[in-house]
């Protein structure tokens, strides 16, 4: 894949030796992928992303995968703050309404695959924009197909069983995942809905339990509080 190169402005040095080790999903929330290329290459909205995805597949990269590009914004992700400086990021164009098409979603397994390979990132290193900013963010949102990346060994997915609807087995376990300690408890159960359970509503289901404490016996780490 060679993607046509337009240059981005919005873009730094990646701080105190970081290198990437994750790769964050976004959608765009625009009307077309032309104004939101315009928009990421604007030097008055001071945000960009590494890639962007057409609705038909077309992908166009704005910064160097080496430098960083201003698209997380301020979050963390298991337990470490400066998201931008330990990512690549990658925009789809998409309202957040409408469904990832075929087109778009072959291009962007096909980036992601050299991404990975390139910085040797495992699965679990792809996330979403609302699992670092729960709150704030809720992109790329709950039409876009997880498993389907995770057959291609480029995402996660849970394999689960049983479990009981114990809000605080829950919390621990995303939590441990890497899900942020210091946000309220419903703001990150409907963070890791939007991803792994979006059809749940109301209070903690047993089946977030048992997704939770999947991804978190097989891929949580320990960790120390997130420092922004």
């Amino acid at each position: 894949m060679t993607p046509e190169w337009r240059p981005s402005p919005n873009f730094g040095d990646r701080k105190d030796g970081a290198r990437p080790e994750l790769v964050v999903l976004h959608y765009t929330a625009m009307s077309d992928c032309e104004a939101a290329c315009r928009a990421l290459s604007n030097p008055e909205t001071e945000v960009s992303a590494h890639y962007l995805i057409r609705e038909d597949g077309h992908v166009i990269q704005l910064v160097e995968e080496e430098k960083r590009a201003w698209h997380a914004g301020a979050g963390s992700w298991q337990g470490r703050g400066d998201v931008n400086s330990r990512s690549i990021g990658i925009e789809m164009s998409n309202t957040g309404f409408a469904p990832f098409g075929a087109g778009l979603m072959d291009s962007l397994e096909t980036l992601m695959g050299g991404v990975l390979s390139r910085w040797s990132m495992p699965p679990d290193a792809v996330i979403a924009h609302s699992d670092l900013a729960p709150g704030r963010k809720i992109d790329p949102g709950r039409r876009f197909d997880w498993r389907r990346l995770a057959r291609q060994g480029l995402a996660v997915w849970p394999e689960y069983g049983d479990a009981e609807p114990d809000p605080v087995r829950f919390h621990a376990a995303a939590i441990r995942f890497g899900y942020s300690a210091e946000v309220e408890d419903d703001i990150r159960l409907a963070a890791f809905r939007l991803r792994f359970n979006p059809s749940a509503e109301g209070p903690v289901a047993a089946r977030d339990v048992a997704m939770a404490e999947a991804l978190a016996l097989r891929w949580g780490i320990d960790r120390q509080p997130a420092v922004s």
